[in-house]
């Protein structure tokens, strides 16, 4: 088993600086580098002269989807390897044979990622409906009324804003009774929160594992359930998104490997393996209760006027009111301390990570103190 304080020890980052932004990006672990540098080099130097280079990155695509399904409780044959959330959510976007008409339902919780590829759906005749929303919660009537005659409901499992949970296996089973399809976007979730798609029963599922998991950038993943990704035609299509690239009339590769494309850079997934074996290694269990000790110990200590997320947090997000964030932001900087100022609610937001420290909970509150 690995601690918490022998993780920290392994991020180089971390040992300069007071990081508190995961939500936006976790820096890695060494080994999780050198995962994909040693793939890279051998992938570039050895393979070439003595083995099939496409046939090698497959087999690395393949490992790296077992290993996400088994991960988030999905079946292989389920998961897309993506570059991004954006990536997957964009995926499902062009996929579906859209009609005037048709309706989409979102949050205003949703970060651009969930929000940008719906705007552009409404050039072809699509209505998008925006949910609001009161201190990162959903209103259950208002959302069923919504939904009511929906094609499909796209929301945050974790809300980026206040860091609220949503009550995803409630609001899926809403939308389906309502025969909506439902895209959750869970980027916030793995590496910090228990991630089970079985029991969400939500159709798709995107994130991806730059985040708390501390993975590289470009390792997204999309979940598909299985009973509904037939009815999907990409619009983007390459030799990995079909049965058989050479046939005369090729047919979609079964399950969610349709949305895969061609000859992605296999480092990132190759480094996500080990990085999901280092969460792994630590323990969720673990990592959520530490994360839950820092973050109300911060929650606490912050005026119950400034605290916009919940007094009680429910993940390491913690939205906090400030006259001037970006002003704020600049002089946690010259602490040494990272956190970010977020575009709506106009605030800062800091993300507590199971490898972050009491002493850094009380220096973020110290410099925090001249707001209140």
């Amino acid at each position: 088993m690995l601690t918490p304080t022998e993780l920290r020890a392994d991020i180089p980052t971390l040992q300069d600086a007071t990081y508190l932004n995961y939500g936006a990006h976790g820096p890695s672990p060494q080994y999780v580098v050198e995962a994909a540098t040693e793939f890279v080099q051998r992938h570039e130097y050895d393979v070439p002269a003595v083995g099939d280079p496409y046939e090698t990155a497959f087999g690395e695509f393949d490992e790296t989807r077992n290993q996400v399904a088994s991960f988030i409780g999905a079946q292989p044959d389920e998961i897309a390897l993506t570059e991004s959330t954006s990536a997957g959510i964009n995926a499902i976007a062009g996929a579906i044979d859209w009609q005037p008409g048709d309706i989409v339902v979102r949050t205003d919780l949703e970060h651009p990622a969930g929000v940008l590829p719906w705007q552009r759906l409404e050039r072809e005749g699509v209505e998008v409906r925006t949910l609001e929303t009161s201190d990162g919660r959903l209103d259950r009537e208002a959302y069923t009324e919504a939904v009511a005659d929906a094609r499909l409901v796209s929301f945050s499992a974790v809300t980026w804003t206040h860091g609220t949970k949503l009550p995803v296996s409630e609001l899926v089973d809403i939308a389906h009774d309502a025969g909506a399809l439902t895209l959750v976007d869970a980027v916030q979730v793995p590496g910090q929160l228990p991630m089970d798609v079985a029991e969400w029963d939500a159709d798709i599922v995107a994130a991806a594992g730059h985040k708390w998991l501390l993975g590289l950038w470009g390792s997204g993943f999309l979940y598909v359930d299985c009973d509904v990704a037939e009815q999907f035609e990409p619009q983007a299509v390459g030799y990995r998104s079909v049965e058989t690239p050479t046939a005369a009339e090729p047919t979609f590769a079964a399950g969610a490997r349709r949305f895969e494309i061609g000859s992605a850079n296999p480092a990132p997934h190759v480094a996500l393996r080990e990085a999901i074996h280092t969460v792994s290694d630590v323990g969720l269990d673990t990592i959520e209760r530490r994360i839950q000790n820092l973050a109300d110990r911060l929650a606490s200590n912050v005026p119950n006027n400034r605290l916009l997320s919940p007094a009680s947090p429910e993940s390491g997000l913690i939205t906090i009111d400030v006259d001037a964030p970006d002003e704020t932001v600049s002089r946690l900087d010259d602490e040494g301390i990272v956190v970010r100022a977020l575009p709506s609610p106009n605030a800062i937001r800091v993300s507590v990570h199971a490898v972050n420290t009491s002493a850094e909970i009380d220096a973020v509150l110290e410099v925090l103190a001249g707001e209140w």
